[in-house]
């Protein structure tokens, strides 16, 4: 094999980024891992976007997948600084009445606020967490022959169906569908769609097996463990280096691209096949978001008592209005009652705040690029379950989708997943290929959330593409 000046590039350091490299690095191979800010971590930063001593996520924030992914399970984050703190309620669902769904580990807990449909949840939850360990494995890897073909059935019989239709159809109480209607809305795209149901359960899953943590210290502390171990194996890591073409890098074996394909595009597409660029061009993104951090004086004041047990509150009342907002953000409307997703880290991390102070971090679904502002839009939703929240904000930060794009070109839009997840796009990210990692041009890879198995810190994008890269290159594996 020729020398090489390394014997693979990753660019870009979000969590595949990370994970891919730290594989490579692991078997051996050089790496050098490039980030074009000045901090690593892609959607894992964490700073002061507020006051001097609030601690904001400035993306991601709740980690239901990181403490779930069997690679980032089998590394030794912990003794490279990261702690997660698990909310005694993952999350909690208020409505105007004053009460609220909450989801907690137990599945017996989660049924008590459910009303008449209690009986119903407990039977369907036990049954599926009862195989979940059987179902993660092919819920963590591109799409392939299942190990345990019934399990998967079963899951599919209830995940394949629209939420819209699924809750209709199998709970009378407004509690049990508003708590499937915010589990659904995570997914980013109309209730009304094939396998949103499929998105709720897997989140509900999660609540009942591995838990919704957060790092302790913001959700950087995963980015800086990820990069310590690699740094530890002998990787390298350059910031402050925006690619723009492939003459700008080193010489490499091969390229890891932790991006979406429009950047791809940009950047190497005179390298592809013409199909493969029609493909790659056909790739659809998702809605944007509008983001808000806050300085709080005190924690916020939600009537429901779960909510302030909560590391995650949906607000978004009943479904249909939660399926209305959705709808509308789909189709480029906006909506004056929006889905909002809110956690307060402070109220279990007391490194994110001074004393007795606190913070706060929401976002709500917006049209791709819009530039509306939703500054009152979301904190008169926050005010509505939370009478008095207003006269808490000490100071606040927002950005809208086209702002989420500068700040990370990933984010194509303000869509913070890589791309619309919908089934069209469930199983042929980013092109329809036998694999999703490997482009059309030797050499060049790529490992981002655009790739199956899609959204979420989890790493395991990162950590399939780099196995290809080991098979096909250096014929290890």
């Amino acid at each position: 094999m020729i020398k090489k000046d390394y014997d693979v590039i990753v660019v870009g350091s979000g969590p595949n980024g990370l994970a891919a490299a730290i594989v490579l690095q692991q078997a051996g191979v050089s790496v050098l891992l490039i980030e074009g800010k000045e901090t690593i971590g892609g959607g894992l930063r964490s700073t002061a976007l507020t006051l001097p001593g609030y601690v904001h996520d400035v993306c991601s924030a709740i980690h239901p997948f990181a403490v779930c992914s069997p690679f980032f399970k089998s590394l030794p984050l912990e003794k490279h600084g990261l702690e997660y703190i698990f909310p005694k309620i993952a999350a909690a669902h208020p409505f105007d009445d004053g009460t609220a769904a909450a989801l907690h580990h137990s599945i017996e807990e989660t049924a008590s606020s459910l009303g008449e449909d209690a009986g119903y949840y407990k039977e369907l939850m036990t049954s599926l967490s009862n195989d979940w360990p059987k179902l993660l494995p092919f819920v963590m890897k591109p799409a392939s022959f299942p190990s345990h073909p019934v399990a998967l059935a079963k899951f599919g019989y209830y995940g394949i169906t629209p939420v819209s239709h699924f809750v209709k159809k199998h709970f009378h109480n407004g509690h049990a569908q508003g708590l499937f209607a915010g589990m659904a809305a995570h997914g980013m795209q109309p209730l009304t769609n094939m396998a949103t149901t499929a998105i709720a359960l897997i989140f509900l899953l999660l609540g009942h097996t591995t838990g919704w943590p957060l790092p302790k210290g913001g959700s950087q502390q995963i980015a800086n463990a990820l990069s310590s171990y690699f740094l530890e194996l002998g990787g390298k890591i350059e910031t402050n280096f925006m690619v723009n073409s492939l003459e700008q890098l080193p010489s490499a074996h091969a390229v890891v691209f932790d991006l979406t394909p429009k950047q791809i595009l940009t950047i190497a597409g005179e390298k592809f096949s013409s199909l493969y660029k029609w493909q790659m061009k056909r790739y659809r993104y998702g809605m944007g978001i509008f983001k808000i951090d806050w300085a709080l004086d005190a924690p916020i004041p939600f009537t429901a008592p779960e909510c302030r047990q909560a590391g995650t509150v949906h607000i978004g009342n009943t479904f249909d209005e939660v399926a209305a907002s959705e709808q509308m953000n789909a189709t480029g409307k906006i909506s004056d009652k929006p889905f909002v997703l809110l956690t307060q880290s402070s109220l279990f991390d007391d490194t994110r705040a001074p004393s007795g102070k606190h913070t706060a971090w929401a976002y709500c679904h917006a049209p791709a690029s819009s530039t509306h502002d939703m500054t009152d839009i979301i904190e008169n939703q926050v005010e509505r379950f939370a009478p008095g929240f207003k006269k808490l904000i000490l100071a606040r930060h927002s950005m809208n989708s086209a702002e989420m794009e500068a700040y990370n070109p990933n984010y194509i839009g303000g869509d913070i997943g890589g791309g619309i997840q919908d089934i069209g796009q469930l199983f042929t990210r980013p092109v329809l290929r036998f694999s999703p990692y490997k482009t059309s041009s030797k050499g060049i890879y790529i490992c981002s959330s655009s790739t199956a198995p899609g959204g979420g810190v989890h790493g395991m994008c990162g950590y399939h593409a780099a196995n290809k890269v080991l098979h096909d290159v250096f014929k290890i594996g």
